[in-house]
């Protein structure tokens, strides 16, 4: 297993962008901590069925496509719970272009032969761990609430002193949240049939390249042959957000571009990125970047 997780680390790592950082806390029990720029990145492994992840996505975005043909996308605050198995042969998917989380590695049959002492008389085994969570090939994902964020968010921004006895306390309260959890306590998220995943990506890919134009949701849905509704539902899961508040913020980007790499004038830049008025686009400008257009290029070029 070793062997496997390292060469998966250091095929991350070969993107000086990618950061990946391992740590050892108990027996059979690892934690990694990622941060990653890219839109995917393939992953192969064996089919380990004795090792449970633990995903958190501290920032950004990550999914999974599964072995069902489904995909399951995490955002900030989500977490799922699964072996290896169900993601053996797949890409990770990064659609905000860029994701920071960590996983805990948890050998299942260590957990059982040697807990932490702390766990001692607690019943968590690596049998129970399974049977719960990650039986039949289960991919278990949830939304977070206030109890989760507590305990993950208590992996980052420690004192370097107190760094791994945080960590090494945090993964068994988690452990132990996850004994007395009841699966019907937290939200699950929705799993997403792969063709619907691909006609939302078609959709973002067409509105990021023709933001000159305002496109309808009734007219991509027409074009694209997909409900309304179900579009809105599987792009927020896949981007986050809805698909207005997500264009809206690739529309500000861009012009920004635009404001400090050419010479347009305010109002061409407006109409490039589907503003047809000028004073539509500063304002819109504005409440994105609480600055003006001219101030915000007279301020960056300088």
């Amino acid at each position: 297993m070793e062997k496997e997780l390292e060469k998966i680390r250091n095929d991350l790592q070969a993107c000086p962008q990618n950061h990946i950082e391992k740590i050892a806390l108990y027996k059979g029990i690892e934690l990694y901590f990622f941060t990653v720029k890219a839109d995917s990145i393939s992953m192969e492994h064996p089919k380990w069925k004795h090792i449970m992840e633990i995903n958190y996505c501290h920032l950004g975005r990550i999914g999974w496509k599964m072995d069902n043909g489904n995909e399951i996308h995490l955002g900030p605050g989500d977490f799922s719970v699964h072996t290896p198995d169900t993601c053996a042969r797949s890409a990770l998917y990064f659609p905000a272009g860029e994701y920071e989380g960590l996983t805990l590695c948890i050998n299942l049959q260590e957990l059982s032969a040697h807990p932490p002492k702390l766990l001692s008389g607690t019943g968590i085994r690596g049998e129970m761990l399974y049977e719960k969570f990650c039986k039949n090939g289960t991919f278990a994902s949830f939304a977070g609430n206030e109890e989760t964020e507590a305990v993950f968010s208590a992996f980052y921004g420690q004192p370097e002193h107190l760094r791994t006895a945080y960590q090494k306390l945090k993964s068994l309260e988690l452990l132990l949240y996850l004994e007395k959890m009841e699966l019907g306590q937290n939200s699950p998220l929705t799993e997403y049939q792969s063709e619907q995943i691909e006609i939302v990506r078609k959709v973002h890919e067409h509105l990021t390249q023709n933001m000159a134009q305002r496109i309808t949701i009734e007219a991509l849905s027409k074009q694209y042959l997909i409900n309304p509704t179900t579009l809105k539902e599987v792009f927020k899961s896949v981007y986050g957000t809805s698909i207005a508040a997500h264009i809206k913020e690739h529309r500000m980007e861009q012009a920004a571009r635009l404001l400090l790499e050419t010479n347009l004038s305010i109002a061409e830049i407006g109409q490039q990125v589907g503003y047809e008025s000028q004073s539509r686009f500063t304002s819109a400008f504005k409440a994105y970047f609480h600055t003006l257009p001219k101030e915000y290029r007279k301020t960056h070029q300088g």
